[in-house]
């Protein structure tokens, strides 16, 4: 095994289509969807669009985060059936945090090397139903002893091994990168005057699936459902993209005394899920959304955690052969504004060919479905300026990156 990394190289995987719902504000629209309904969502609408019948599914691949549902256990059994795939088809959960939707693919990929013919990745995250949790009260309460319930979303944010929250950590990359506050606010403006011209332009619309009421039907079993919040409409459009200036991000308070990061120039909370059909390109009948070549995972100091995407990057083109001039475009998670400069910093890269439709900073990151959300985006470029590399990557709590290496398929030089 490689002593700094993991990395697989693949020969005949694709995506054959990738569709997600809007990223939408904590306590929003879907605040009261549970990830698995909204996993069934896209899954169902992934493989109508792709033009595949549910039963030519070999494999659900599925992942969420925090447990957001009473049901929970289930979430990838429930979106295989309710999606229409076949009883016999086994689901498997995959969870790499913030790299989960990666995960999937390259789990997608590496079952292709079997029998597997065609898998399904989907990724639910509810951030607005990560729960009050209590861990030490299952014996009940002590006389005058202290209750101790936390909010799960708050307290996952934090590592004990380092002794710090990721906000913290992206302070380290701030002071070891000479990363100034305007200079990480001035990154927070971009990213969402990037994510608002996009959005005018309509460069989501092909990925974005509308999420309204519906229910979700399976014979012979209970019916499953979306309600959307009180008083809520159609969801059609990522709803944290917004209009702001230096003068405003610098009016807000640092979440730490001594550093940089603040609410505005950190991701936004959201909820969401997104869905990749993932199969042999030499089976394809026409151009797939985009062909998956390679991944690469490493881990780095948890007290530096942001860093992961630059040594996960450099490991994929080392080991693919490509250089980073090859690259047509960067997505990579914003999970904090400091942190993603600091992976630019140290791979000194292009500002022309990252994040070019804005990023997590202005769009949200529901955590397990950020992954497939920046391999569609970024097929999607490649295929709309005639380029023929990406990658896409991100940070991951506690200490890791994740990189993924696709092409286009319809390149032309």
């Amino acid at each position: 095994m490689n002593s700094v990394g993991q990395y697989s190289a693949f020969a005949d995987v694709a995506i054959f289509e990738a569709v997600r719902t809007p990223w939408v504000d904590l306590g929003g629209a879907l605040s009261q969807v549970s990830p698995i309904d909204l996993g069934i969502k896209v899954g169902r609408e992934v493989l109508a669009r792709a033009g595949v019948d549910p039963l030519a599914v070999d494999s659900v691949l599925a992942g969420s985060m925090a447990q957001a549902s009473f049901d929970a256990y289930l979430l990838p059994r429930h979106i295989g059936l309710y999606s229409g795939v076949a009883q016999a088809v086994p689901a498997l959960g995959v969870q790499r945090i913030c790299a989960t939707g990666f995960e999937l693919l390259r789990q997608a990929a590496e079952q292709l090397r079997d029998e597997v013919q065609l898998a399904l990745c989907v990724a639910g995250e509810s951030m607005s139903r990560n729960p009050i949790a209590a861990y030490t009260h299952r014996d009940g309460f002590r006389l005058g002893g202290e209750v101790q319930f936390k909010d799960f979303l708050w307290e996952a944010l934090y590592d004990p091994a380092p002794g710090l929250d990721m906000i913290a950590t992206a302070d380290n990359l701030a002071r070891r990168y000479g990363l100034s506050r305007e200079a990480v606010d001035r990154h927070a403006c971009d990213s969402h005057q990037r994510a608002l011209q996009a959005q005018r332009d309509g460069a989501w619309a092909e990925e974005i699936v509308t999420v309204d009421n519906q229910v979700f039907e399976l014979e012979g079993y209970q019916p499953r459902g979306i309600s959307l919040a009180r008083r809520a409409g159609a969801v059609s459009v990522d709803s944290h993209p917004r209009p702001t200036d230096l003068a405003a991000l610098a009016r807000l308070r640092t979440v730490h005394p001594d550093g940089v990061q603040t609410a505005g120039n950190s991701c936004a909370v959201v909820d969401g899920a997104a869905a990749a059909l993932v199969g042999r390109a030499s089976a394809c009948t026409h151009p797939p959304l985009a062909r998956l070549l390679a991944s690469a995972v490493v881990g780095v100091a948890p007290e530096f955690m942001g860093i992961g995407p630059a040594p996960a990057i450099r490991l994929l083109l080392q080991r693919s052969g490509l250089h980073l001039g090859d690259i047509g475009r960067f997505e990579i998670n914003e999970a904090q504004a400091a942190q993603v400069l600091a992976v630019a910093q140290e791979l000194e890269l292009d500002s022309t060919r990252l994040n070019v439709q804005g990023g997590s900073l202005a769009l949200g990151h529901p955590l397990a479905a950020t992954g497939l959300r920046l391999v569609m985006t970024l097929a999607r470029q490649l295929r709309q300026h005639n380029l023929r590399y990406g990658i896409a990557s991100a940070c991951v709590g506690g200490g890791q990156g994740m990189a993924l290496l696709i092409e286009n398929p319809t390149y032309r030089a």
